[in-house]
């Protein structure tokens, strides 16, 4: 809701997309979206079905685009734009800071403006418009979480394979191979791991109220090979006939959280990756390293929040950053004269 005191018209820079006078739908949205709007929503709508996304999820993203397509479409309707929003990348960038700026003068939360605005990024990503991305309410990661080089990934992966037992191989890998907190690693339980002949999946249980939302994660190929390893040498584990945990301590309970976090840090430790005290190696640093592959690698932002059960896609975006690697390594490419 804007406010009921009266303002003086704020002066706007030469080629924004907004007079001084607001949309009149300010604060309401209209029933339908009038074309060629209600197009490019049911465009957008056609994309996220095909992506991994739950139907709540598809909602909200879908509501968040409509939301600003109808401000775009009234903005326009009142010769407030310049150029065209869904075609020009210039007067689209200048909607989305309109945008942003009606939602500030709606006194709306800060996370929720930055969820509006993940939604209106990811519209344009999927229209292939070169947007650029409005300015977050909230501070920004300027970097890149830690994650493991391609170097470091193997010394850990052979170290893994060298002197893990068939438990604590699942614990070290999990992270990595399937993009899980450490929490939702050993809150599995048997009944959680579905494996075939050819495929195999988890059903993971997020962090959050009541036990987190739950998400289903497709298993690579070495980490079923692991589990189903794992699950023959669990059946003769004290406890194992009655304990539901998929992985057990020497007691025949469920292994601790620290118990876990301790094998994991003790074999990058072994591997020779865990050497800096900044930045210390963990569970998380594995499971950011699972994020940062996939999203250098293209796969689609949605997807990769699915993967790691992110509720906000800027969560997903920090793995777009740059890491200190990545700024050091540019230096490089400066030409000396030594």
């Amino acid at each position: 809701m804007t406010s009921g005191n009266t303002q003086k018209p704020v002066p706007q820079r030469p080629g924004t997309a907004s007079g001084n006078t607001p949309p009149r739908s300010w604060g309401r949205q209209p029933v339908e979206l009038p074309p060629p709007y209600d197009r490019a929503l049911a465009d957008y709508g056609a994309a996220l079905s095909g992506s991994p996304l739950a139907e709540s999820s598809r909602a909200k993203y879908l509501s968040r685009v409509r939301g600003f397509l109808a401000f775009v479409a009234e903005a326009s309707a009142d010769g407030m734009l310049d150029g065209d929003a869904l075609t020009d990348p210039a007067a689209a960038t200048w909607a989305v800071r309109d945008y942003r700026r009606h939602l500030k003068n709606g006194r709306r939360a800060a996370t929720t403006i930055d969820n509006v605005l993940a939604a209106v990024d990811d519209f344009h990503a999927r229209s292939a418009l070169a947007v650029t991305p409005a300015r977050r309410e909230r501070a920004q990661r300027r970097t890149a979480s830690k994650a493991l080089d391609e170097r470091q990934v193997r010394r850990y992966l052979r170290e893994v394979e060298k002197n893990a037992s068939a438990r604590d191989a699942v614990i070290a890998l999990l992270p990595y191979l399937a993009g899980l907190r450490i929490g939702e690693v050993v809150a599995l339980d048997v009944a959680d791991v579905r494996i075939s002949a050819r495929k195999g999946e988890l059903r993971v249980r997020g962090k959050g109220h009541g036990g987190g939302k739950i998400r289903t994660v497709d298993l690579h190929p070495d980490l079923r090979t692991m589990l189903q390893t794992w699950l023959q040498a669990r059946a003769v584990w004290p406890g194992a006939a009655t304990a539901a945990a998929l992985l057990l301590n020497a007691r025949g309970g469920r292994i601790t959280d620290r118990a876990a976090r301790n094998i994991i840090v003790r074999l990058g430790t072994a591997a020779g990756i865990n050497d800096d005290p900044t930045e210390p190696f963990g569970p998380h640093v594995l499971r950011h390293t699972f994020g940062t592959q996939l999203v250098r690698a293209g796969k689609d932002l949605i997807l990769v929040a699915e993967l790691m059960g992110h509720e906000r896609l800027d969560t997903t975006r920090q793995y777009t950053l740059p890491t200190s690697a990545d700024r050091a390594a540019a230096l490089g490419a400066l030409i000396t004269d030594h």
